[in-house]
């Protein structure tokens, strides 16, 4: 039997996390695929059927690029969840492509419902989303639709 304590004989080693989780969202349009997106998010983090749309919110991002666009809009949900307790529900999207500093960029805008969160009562506590991830991410048009890739550190 090996001893436990004595230490390994090389620098270092890997070992896998499985602390994330990944999901795909889908639309006919860019902007319905983002939108899923946000809901798909706010579905780990607690059932969205039992959060009413009773606040809004309004959201600007601009990025060089859809998929740091996607990054950057998820990154701000999640910040204003974090920082105002609040879980969303319901996501109308705007995006448009720009002239920006460094040539063509694009702009998100966004109306997201939701509500104060109640863990108490009303929601369920599912994960909680430490972060967004590059890791893998992708914006892909496949023949009538879009898919994303989003990858969530939990």
């Amino acid at each position: 039997m090996l001893s436990t304590n004595k230490k390994p004989d090389k620098p270092y080693e890997f070992f896998d996390v499985t602390a994330d989780i990944g999901f795909l969202s889908y639309g006919n349009t860019l902007k319905e695929a983002f939108e899923n997106a946000g809901l798909a998010m706010f579905n780990i983090i607690s059932n969205t059927d039992n959060v009413d749309p009773v606040e809004d919110m309004d959201i600007e991002v601009e990025s060089e690029d859809l998929v740091s666009l996607l990054y950057d809009y998820l990154e701000e949900l999640l910040f204003l969840h974090e920082v105002n307790f609040i879980l969303f529900s319901k996501f109308n999207v705007d995006i448009e492509k720009i002239d920006g500093d460094n040539g063509n960029q694009y702009r998100l805008k966004a109306n997201i419902k939701g509500e104060s969160i109640n863990w108490d009562v009303k929601h369920e506590r599912g994960s909680e989303v430490k972060a967004i991830t590059f890791h893998m991410m992708e914006v892909k048009k496949i023949d009538d639709y879009y898919r994303l890739r989003v990858i969530l550190d939990l």
